[in-house]
């Protein structure tokens, strides 16, 4: 009786065949998981935030990977028509912002467009080289065109006589605060923060791993640096345009903040896994803190004794 159970439950039974000389489909894995690819990062990186040190690729999520430097960010956001890149790097950086294009199984020649965050050598010194190498189009800031243009910085940047001036690279779009960036699949909202530089560039998109799919914005440094004699506080254009962009950040959707400077959204713990990824008040968080640090450089300015016994009470 028992046998003929079995023999009845096997004829009940659909049996899968698989066809000789087929595989059964395999499901890809992610290209470089934060998961493995972040600590490797921080590991290749730590102790060492230079401009040039090369460190491996990582997906930060779903389309969007991490190519850059270990002390210079470039991010890549691939889609079915072709791929976005947001900065280069230095010229010598190109080198390791390719590789890490190629280590991820992708082709240079597929970059169809190039974007940047602020117009300065250390983030935009390699973008003629990696046109050069793509193919791509370049987009900027009417005042990042200018720029573009010579490779050196306007006579009103801040920072202006500080940094070398860069191998010079063609423009092919101007883009505007709040335009949107289209390819393929893929859309990108420009949103224009000067303020570290007049011509700087902050970026918003949506990256859909699954179901999952956070809002990330790649936010410009926001620092107020510059050279010596120079005195923000005699500049209040530029003040009110560096608050307004403050404002513009802190107020944007945000779930993953990456900035051009790494070390500036403590992306080496979060890719290593010791801080949270994910943050909807990281964008928040850092407008504060920049917002507090362009405070203390105009009240520097209004008083250098006041601020220098400051400092001295502190150390």
């Amino acid at each position: 009786m028992f046998a003929s159970l079995i023999a009845l439950a096997l004829v009940q039974t659909p049996i899968v065949t698989i066809p000789l000389g087929k595989k059964p489909r395999q499901i890809e894995r992610p290209r470089a998981p934060i998961e493995e690819a972040g600590p490797a990062w921080a590991d290749a990186c730590k102790g060492n935030s230079g401009w040039d040190a090369p460190g491996p690729p990582v997906r930060i999520h779903g389309n969007t990977y991490y190519v850059g430097t270990c002390g210079i960010s470039a991010i890549l956001i691939t889609g079915d028509k072709g791929h976005i890149l947001i900065d280069s790097g230095t010229e010598k950086g190109v080198d390791t912002v390719i590789a890490n294009i190629r280590a991820l199984g992708f082709r240079p020649a597929d970059v169809k467009i190039l974007l940047h965050s602020h117009e300065h050598i250390d983030h935009v010194g390699g973008m003629s080289v990696l046109q050069q190498a793509t193919g791509a189009q370049l987009y900027a800031s009417p005042t990042a065109a200018r720029v573009f243009a010579t490779g050196a910085p306007t006579a009103d940047d801040p920072q202006a006589g500080l940094m070398p001036p860069f191998r010079a690279a063609r423009v092919d779009r101007t883009v505007r605060d709040g335009e949107e960036i289209r390819l393929g699949n893929l859309n990108l909202v420009a949103m224009a923060t000067p303020g570290h530089t007049l011509g700087a560039m902050s970026w918003r998109w949506v990256s859909c791993d699954g179901g999952v799919c956070p809002t990330i914005v790649y936010a410009d440094s926001l620092s107020a640096i510059s050279r010596d004699d120079y005195k923000y506080g005699t500049h209040p254009d530029l003040v009110a345009a560096f608050r307004a962009s403050l404002a513009k950040i802190a107020a944007s959707d945000c779930d993953i903040l990456i900035t051009p400077h790494p070390d500036a959204s403590d992306m080496p713990a979060r890719f290593e896994g010791l801080r949270p990824l994910r943050d909807p008040d990281a964008c928040k968080a850092y407008a504060e803190a920049k917002g507090k640090a362009l405070d203390e450089r105009l009240k520097k300015e209004a008083d250098p004794q006041a601020a220098a016994e400051k400092a001295e009470d502190q150390q």
